[in-house]
C-alpha cells in the first residue's frame, strides 16, 4: 500500500456535511449503519445561510432529543420574531407582522385545535448554530465517522458497490472507499449529480424586482443597529424602495445580521470590497452607521429547480444537490432535513435485508414529489414580494408619499401572513401514489400553504395530539415502526405484529384508549413509519404478508 493511502470499507459514504448529510448520518447512526461522511470544508457553516427551522423539522429534532438544545441557541428567548418592512431601515416603517418570541412560541402549539397543533413550534435560528449540534450528535454514534477537510476527487459505481477517492486538504493522505451506497449531499454544484448526468429542471435565476437574479450577501456585526435607526427589533427586516431593496435577518440577537440585497445591473460583484459591502448595508439603512463586515459573497435568487432523478443503482442525491430554492418561506433547508429522515430508515432497512429495491426507489418518488411542491410554494412567495414594485414618490415626505407608504405597508403585511404563517406547507406534504403506500380513492384535504387539515389517510404526517401539557402523542412513537391501535387485541393486529417479527422489523405496539384520537385517525389501527408518516390504516388486514411486502418495497400494490 502506498504511503498515505488507506483503503476503507463502509456501508454508506456521504459526500457533504450540510444539514442533509449530517442528518442522514444521524439517521443511519441510530440504526448502527457504518457510515463515513466527508466534506471539503474545514468545518460546519460559518455564514448564517438558512435562518428558519420549520415546526416539522423541530418535530424531527424533538424525536432525536435535541429540540430544546436547538431552541436555546441563536437569538435570546425573548427576542421578537416579527417581520418588519421599511422604506429604509432608518426611515419610514411601512408595516409589521408580529410573531411570538421563542419563549412564547411553544405555548401557541399546545392545543388540540387548529392548524398549528404540533409537538414543536417553528424556531428562528441560523443554520450555523444548528450544524454543530447535528455534527456532535452524528459523531456520538460508534458506526459514524465525520471527516471535514476532505475533497472527493472521483467515484465509480459498480453493480454491487461504489468506490470513491477522497484527499485530505492539508496533507497527502488519501482514502480509497468501498461502500454499498454513495450519497451525494454535496450541494448546489454537486459533483455527484453532474457525474450521474442528472439535470436540474425548472426556473433558473428568474428575474424579479427583488429576489431574482444576482443577490449579494453580507454577514455583518452592528450592535448599535436598532439604537441608530430608532426602530423596534424584528427577526426579519426588509427594505422596500426603488434603489436598495434588501432583507436582513437577525442572527444572534446581539448585533449580528445576515443582510441580502439585490444587485443593480451596473454593480459588479467582483469589485465589491469589505468597505463597499458595508456601503450596501448603509444604503439600505438610509443613515450613516458603523458596522463590521464578517464575510460577503454573491449568490443567485430566482431558482425553482428539482433534479430529474434522485437515484442511480448505488448512488443517491438529496438536499441542495437534488433541489434548489429561492429562500422565500425558508423551505430549502427544511426540505433537505426531511430528505434525510425519509432516506435514512429506508437505506438501513435495505442494508439489513428487510426492504426490497422498491423501498429505495420510493425515496425518489416521494421526495421529488415534495421538492416540486415546495419549490412551487417558494416561487409563489418570492413572486408575491419580489414582483411587488415600489411606486414612484414612495419615499417622499408628502401626503401622496404617505398614502403610497400606507398602501405598500398593507400589501406587505398581508404578504408576510401568506409567507410566514404556513402550517399547510409545513405539515401538509404528502406521498400519495408512492409505490410503498396502499392506493386510496379517499378525498384528500386541499394542499394550502396557510391552512393545514390533519388526516389519517396514509401518505402524510400523522395527526398530532397533546395527551398532557408536555406529553405529545409523537413522543410515544417508536424509533422504527409504530402500530397505533384503539381497539382490544384482534387477530389482524396479532398477525401484523407477528409478520413484522418474522421479518425482524421492529414495531412498537402502542395502545391508546382515547376516543378523540381515534376519531382523528379514522380507524382502529394505524401503522406509522419510522419517518413519522402514516404507512397504513384499517380495522382489519386480510393479508399481513402482502401488507409488509408493500410497505417494505417488495411488491407494487396492495
Amino acid at each position: 500500500m502506498a504511503k498515505g493511502v488507506y483503503i476503507l470499507d463502509s456501508e454508506v459514504v456521504i459526500v457533504g456535511g450540510g444539514p442533509f448529510g449530517l442528518m442522514l448520518a444521524i439517521e443511519l447512526g441510530r440504526r448502527n449503519v457504518t457510515t463515513l461522511l466527508y466534506d471539503a470544508k474545514n468545518g460546519t457553516a460559518y455564514n448564517p445561510q438558512a435562518n428558519a427551522t420549520q415546526a416539522r423539522t423541530m418535530e424531527y429534532f424533538r424525536r432525536l432529543g435535541i429540540a430544546d438544545e436547538i431552541r436555546a441557541l441563536g437569538m435570546p428567548a425573548d427576542y421578537p420574531t416579527d417581520i418588519a418592512y421599511f422604506t429604509r431601515y432608518g426611515h419610514h416603517e411601512l408595516g409589521r407582522f408580529e410573531l411570538p418570541a421563542s419563549s412564547k412560541a411553544n405555548a401557541l402549539v399546545r392545543s388540540n385545535q387548529g392548524s398549528w397543533t404540533a409537538s414543536e413550534a417553528p424556531h428562528r435560528i441560523s443554520q450555523k448554530f444548528v450544524e454543530p449540534v447535528l455534527r456532535r450528535l452524528a459523531e456520538a454514534y460508534d458506526s459514524v465517522t465525520i471527516n471535514f477537510g476532505w475533497r472527493m476527487t472521483e467515484f465509480k459505481e459498480g453493480a454491487s458497490s461504489v468506490s470513491a477517492v477522497f484527499e485530505q486538504s492539508e496533507t497527502d493522505v488519501t482514502h480509497n472507499i468501498n461502500a454499498t451506497y454513495l450519497i451525494g449531499a454535496d450541494g448546489a454544484r454537486s459533483m455527484v449529480r453532474k457525474q450521474l448526468g442528472y439535470s436540474l429542471l425548472g426556473e433558473y435565476g428568474e428575474e424579479r424586482h427583488f429576489f431574482g437574479g444576482r443577490m449579494y450577501a453580507v454577514y455583518l456585526r452592528c450592535p448599535e443597529f436598532y439604537e441608530v435607526v430608532g426602530k423596534q427589533p424584528a427577526w426579519m427586516n426588509w427594505t422596500f424602495n426603488d434603489d436598495r431593496r434588501a432583507l436582513m435577518a437577525a442572527v444572534d440577537g446581539k448585533g449580528e445580521f445576515a443582510f441580502h440585497t439585490q444587485l443593480r445591473s451596473d454593480e459588479d460583484e467582483a469589485t465589491i470590497t469589505d468597505e463597499r459591502a458595508a456601503d450596501l448595508f448603509r444604503e439600505a439603512c438610509g443613515v450613516n452607521i458603523d458596522c463590521e463586515v464578517l464575510s460577503h459573497m454573491g449568490w443567485t435568487a430566482g431558482h425553482s429547480l428539482v433534479a430529474d432523478h434522485f437515484i442511480s443503482d448505488r448512488v443517491i442525491i438529496g438536499g441542495d444537490a437534488a433541489h434548489l430554492f429561492t429562500p422565500a418561506g425558508g423551505l430549502g433547508y427544511n426540505t433537505a432535513v426531511e430528505d434525510a429522515v425519509n432516506l435514512g430508515w429506508k437505506l438501513a432497512a435495505v442494508l439489513k435485508g428487510q426492504g426490497g429495491r422498491g423501498l429505495i426507489e420510493s425515496y425518489e418518488f416521494e421526495r421529488q414529489k415534495v421538492a416540486l411542491r415546495n419549490t412551487s410554494y417558494a416561487r409563489g412567495f418570492a413572486d408575491s414580494v419580489g414582483n411587488f414594485v415600489p411606486e414612484d414618490n414612495l419615499e417622499d415626505n408628502t401626503e401622496n408619499g404617505q398614502l403610497l407608504r400606507a398602501a405598500a405597508g398593507e400589501y406587505l403585511v398581508e404578504h408576510a401572513k401568506r409567507e410566514f404563517n404556513i402550517p399547510g406547507s409545513t405539515f401538509g406534504a404528502r406521498y400519495d401514489g408512492s409505490p410503498v403506500l396502499p392506493k386510496t380513492d379517499e378525498a384528500l384535504p386541499l394542499d394550502q400553504a396557510n391552512f393545514y387539515q390533519a388526516t389519517g389517510i396514509p401518505g402524510g404526517r400523522p395527526p398530532h395530539w397533546w395527551l398532557d401539557d408536555d406529553d405529545s402523542l409523537f413522543d410515544h412513537f417508536g424509533v422504527e415502526w409504530t402500530l397505533l391501535s384503539f381497539d382490544k387485541e384482534s387477530e389482524a393486529k396479532v398477525a401484523i405484529l407477528e409478520e413484522a417479527a418474522r421479518r425482524e422489523i421492529a414495531v412498537l405496539d402502542l395502545v391508546l384508549n382515547n376516543h378523540d384520537i381515534r376519531k382523528l385517525y379514522g380507524t382502529g389501527m394505524v401503522l406509522v413509519r419510522p419517518d413519522q408518516i402514516i404507512g397504513w390504516r384499517g380495522s382489519d388486514c386480510a393479508n399481513p404478508v402482502e401488507l409488509w411486502q408493500l410497505l417494505m418495497g417488495q411488491r407494487e400494490y396492495y
